[in-house]
């Protein structure tokens, strides 16, 4: 089969079972180790037959529902790859623009020596292992709650040499056991309603972990506990930034300045215009 003639059996075959039709382009990159230009130029050129049958096979299981990125093993997060299996939630875009805000943000408040980050939730470890890359002076230190995330989040660390420190604990718990303090909070934590389940796609709701996603009846959970616990880990000149699910952001905002009203709280909207992110600068 050529590459072309397997892209449209992969189209056709994805488009019968409600999946991304680009996913059998993704993916036929990958098994051949090409960029997309190099795919092209190669068109009408024979797989070979090791090629065709994992090829097809990895079509078939995103046919099932897996996504694409566990069947690769891999995502791409702010021009780096990072390793992903089913104990990592998917590093999505959305996350670059909490990055690239809060690195501004520190930028115009901060002298960068010395300066304490956390990431509270890390999954796969992109937003601490980008943010000590971006910003080397940073110190920067990881969080998840699942022991198995952790190995994975401390793995793409140690592959692309950021020197991060992790620490397997719920939220800010094991700062406020230690007593510890920082200048800069990031999390971007599960906020998705538990009532959503029901009509999202099984390719996130099947295989993407459910404590990376849904956080109770509004999806504000998290945010609760996390805002709760701010004050106990935060200097007196501080940065918090959150991700948040489109249309929670004034009631995040609004959970930020009830517990630090001298705090300027504002809510960022992402390259799309949605409402994404709440930074809170005391």
């Amino acid at each position: 089969m050529r590459v072309f003639e397997a892209l449209n059996w992969a189209s056709s075959f994805l488009k019968d079972k409600g999946r991304d039709e680009n996913a059998g382009d993704i993916l036929l990159r990958h098994f051949l180790e090409m960029s997309y230009a190099q795919m092209l130029a190669s068109f009408q050129d024979e797989l070979k037959e090791e090629q065709l049958a994992q090829f097809q096979s990895a079509v078939k299981l995103h046919g099932e529902g897996r996504p694409v990125q566990y069947i690769m093993g891999y995502e791409s997060f702010y021009g780096r790859t990072f390793r992903v299996n089913e104990d990592t939630l998917i590093p999505r875009p959305e996350t670059e623009e909490l990055v690239l805000e809060a690195i501004k943000r520190i930028e115009r408040k901060f002298d960068l020596h010395e300066i304490t980050a956390a990431d509270i939730g890390t999954g796969s470890g992109a937003i601490a292992v980008t943010l000590k890359l971006e910003r080397p002076k940073l110190r920067v230190t990881a969080t998840d709650i699942y022991a198995p995330t952790i190995q994975m989040a401390a793995h793409n660390a140690e592959e692309l040499r950021a020197d991060i420190e992790f620490i397997e604990g719920n939220l800010l718990e094991p700062f406020i056991r230690e007593g510890r303090t920082f200048d800069v909070i990031l999390s971007n934590p599960p906020y998705i309603p538990d009532s959503d389940k029901s009509w999202m796609s099984e390719v996130v709701t099947a295989h993407e972990p459910h404590r990376a996603l849904f956080a109770g009846v509004d999806g504000l959970e998290i945010y609760r506990n996390l805002i709760k616990q701010l004050p106990a880990v935060l200097n007196s000149s501080a940065i918090v930034g959150f991700e948040v699910g489109a249309g929670q952001s004034e009631a995040v905002r609004q959970l930020l300045q009830n517990t630090f009203p001298e705090a300027a709280v504002e809510v960022v909207f992402d390259i799309n215009g949605k409402d994404r992110m709440v930074f809170a600068e005391m």
